[in-house]
């Protein structure tokens, strides 16, 4: 089942996956109500083909899925943009939880769920998303570009590959060069206020960070620790 309806050329557009009939329902009927565009998808191929063709501004994401998982969908998801994601499963098993946000989902809820919280966490991730300027723009510090549409990142000429939590890393810090940013900072904008992590998941996704994007790693001129506090990217 595909579906579009686009209630004005500025609404915001949600792309729904999910195989259970009365959710998608649901919660189309509600994001609709709120003003969205709404599209939906009762399979895990179906809503890759429409994510890919139609560019949602948010996908809500069922794990549980016929064709492909959304697990599946989700990493070929954060392999081409960087759409928020938010996964939803039946299950209430943390490793799913993780597995998810490790995958690149923006955030995670489990059934039944209220519908109010998921249009209120919609709202929150796209005013994220897009930010004061309504859209995303390339970052370009020293000698590192980060193509936030694309996903993809280059360092001193050379293409790297990074982990979807890698990347909305290094995005972060390049995206406020010189200026100190805290390590709760950083675990509310790349993991999210539901993850299971502390500060310590900060400090080893930097030091792999730094392995792909340092000259000498164990000697960084690019990400600089503020001890006891966090994280600066130096322009320098």
């Amino acid at each position: 089942m595909a579906t579009s309806v686009l209630d004005s050329s500025r609404a915001q557009r949600v792309l729904v996956v999910d195989d259970e009939k009365p959710i998608v329902e649901a919660l189309a009927y509600s994001l609709r109500k709120e003003g969205f565009s709404v599209l939906t998808a009762g399979s895990g191929e179906e809503g890759l083909h429409l994510a890919r063709t139609t560019k949602p501004d948010l996908i809500i994401l069922d794990i549980m899925l016929p064709a492909a998982s959304g697990f599946q969908v989700c990493r070929v998801l954060r392999k081409e943009s960087d759409v928020p994601i938010i996964m939803l499963t039946a299950k209430g098993e943390e490793e799913d939880r993780v597995l998810g946000l490790d995958l690149g989902a923006d955030d995670y809820m489990t059934k039944p769920f209220s519908i109010r919280e998921l249009i209120a966490r919609v709202r929150t991730h796209l005013r994220r998303q897009k930010g004061p300027t309504g859209r995303k723009k390339p970052i370009s510090v020293a000698d590192v570009h980060i193509d936030p549409v694309k996903h993809r990142v280059t360092v001193r000429g050379e293409a790297v590959e990074l982990t979807p939590k890698e990347f909305k890393l290094l995005s972060l810090l390049a995206g406020h060069p010189d200026q100190v940013v805290s390590r709760d900072t950083l675990l509310d904008r790349v993991w999210g206020e539901e993850a299971f992590v502390d500060q310590r998941t900060v400090d080893v996704h930097v030091r792999w960070l730094r392995t792909k994007v340092e000259e000498d790693p164990s000697n960084p001129k690019r990400i600089l620790t503020q001890r006891g506090f966090g994280y600066k990217f130096s322009s320098e």
